[in-house]
């Protein structure tokens, strides 16, 4: 099996442009991979409370818009 710091030296040696296309590579895997934990996370339930609290929340009106939240501090 190759190491993590054989793989950082042959990325090394790669042109710049195969470089970006791994990462974006990496970037759409990691991606996936949060995909599949957050479907795997509602689907057994282990996100049930967040959600329930989320909608009460929205049904006593007690939320902000997202624009407010990101951009005011």
């Amino acid at each position: 099996m190759t190491t993590r710091l054989e793989l950082e030296s042959a990325i090394k040696q790669l042109p710049e442009q195969e470089i970006r296309d791994l990462a974006n590579w990496l970037q759409e895997y990691l991606d996936q991979m949060w995909d599949q934990q957050l479907e795997t996370d509602v689907t057994s339930g282990k996100l049930d409370h967040l959600i329930a609290k989320a909608e009460k929340d929205i049904a006593k009106n007690n939320v902000r818009d997202l624009d407010e939240v990101l951009y005011n501090e």
